[in-house]
Parts: structure tokens; C-alpha cells; sequence
């Protein structure tokens, strides 16, 4: 069953972890597949130096500002695009990223291997038939540690432990 805006409604440190075990799904020519979530991130406010929305309000990071349950695509590196989900509430920029899933460990193989690209930005999670996540009752074990690849981050948000691996 598809997620609804209930969970979406939640902040990213409490979204990350509920989202492991979820399935993401992917509609590609027809063809429904999916994938369990094994790893995610999450991204919180103005506040956390790792977020985009650090530096406030652009065009790049407006996505963030949705309401929970919107797509956010960014390309990292100028080569790998990013899967991240907004959640919580209109206004308060946060999102988690979907570091892995089943089949594929890492962010930008996910991208490429599920053909996701920076045409998913904005996506409804809700209302798409080509991308959403579903909840199969499968709640799962998990380690948190930090996140990774964000050096550029002040020390206090790169000893947060928002980052989310199931066991």
C-alpha cells in the first residue's frame, strides 16, 4: 500500500529510520519494481550545515520547503543524481535521502539503476504511477551512525547520527 501523507508528515530524523524495510517502487515502461529501503539520511532545517537549504531559500533548494512526500533530485559531483523524499511540514526544509536499497548499495547506483534523473524533482510520491513507496508491515532493525561525505559540515551536524542502515 502506498504511503500516505501521515508518514510523510513526520521530520527527517524520525522519517529516515521508519522508511527502512519500505519498498521503493519504480514504474519503468510499464513494468512495476521494487525495492526494499536498506539505508537512508536525513537532512533537518536551516540549521543542519549538511542540508541544502543551509544557505536558505533558492531555486535549487525550494523543493525542500514542501510539504512531506514530494521528490527531491539533485545531481552530486556533476555526475550522480540523489533520491531524497521531503517530509514534515511546508515551510521547514528536510528530506531523506535513500542511500540504498535491495540490488543496489549506494545512492547514485540507485539513481542509475532505477532511472531516476532530475525530471523526478517535484514528483508526488503520493500521486505517481512511475515512483512511490510502500509500506509492507516490515519493520526492521537498524544501526544509526553518521553521515556520510558531508566534510564540509560543522562538527556538531557531522556527529549527528542521522544516518540509518538496516541490519
Amino acid at each position: 500500500m502506498k504511503l500516505n501523507f501521515d508518514i510523510y508528515s513526520l521530520e527527517a530524523p524520525e522519517f529516515a529510520p521508519n522508511l527502512l524495510g519500505m519498498y521503493l517502487c519504480r514504474n519503468i515502461e510499464g513494468t512495476t519494481k521494487k525495492f526494499e529501503i536498506i539505508e537512508t539520511e536525513a537532512y533537518y532545517t536551516e540549521n543542519d550545515t549538511a542540508c541544502h537549504a543551509h544557505k536558505g531559500y533558492t531555486d535549487r533548494t525550494k523543493v525542500l520547503y514542501e510539504q512531506g512526500g514530494i521528490v527531491y533530485v539533485y545531481l552530486c559531483y556533476g555526475i550522480h543524481y540523489m533520491l531524497n523524499v521531503v517530509s514534515g511540514k511546508k515551510g521547514i526544509p528536510q528530506a531523506v535521502l535513500i542511500r540504498g536499497v535491495e540490488g543496489f548499495d549506494g545512492p547514485g547506483k540507485l539513481t542509475k539503476g532505477l532511472m531516476i534523473d532530475k525530471s523526478f524533482n517535484g514528483e508526488d510520491l503520493i500521486k505517481s504511477e512511475k515512483i512511490w513507496i510502500e509500506d509492507n508491515g516490515n519493520k526492521v532493525e537498524y544501526i544509526e551512525t553518521k553521515r556520510i561525505g558531508i566534510d564540509y559540515a560543522t562538527e556538531e551536524y557531522r556527529n549527528k547520527l542521522w544516518r540509518f542502515v538496516k541490519k
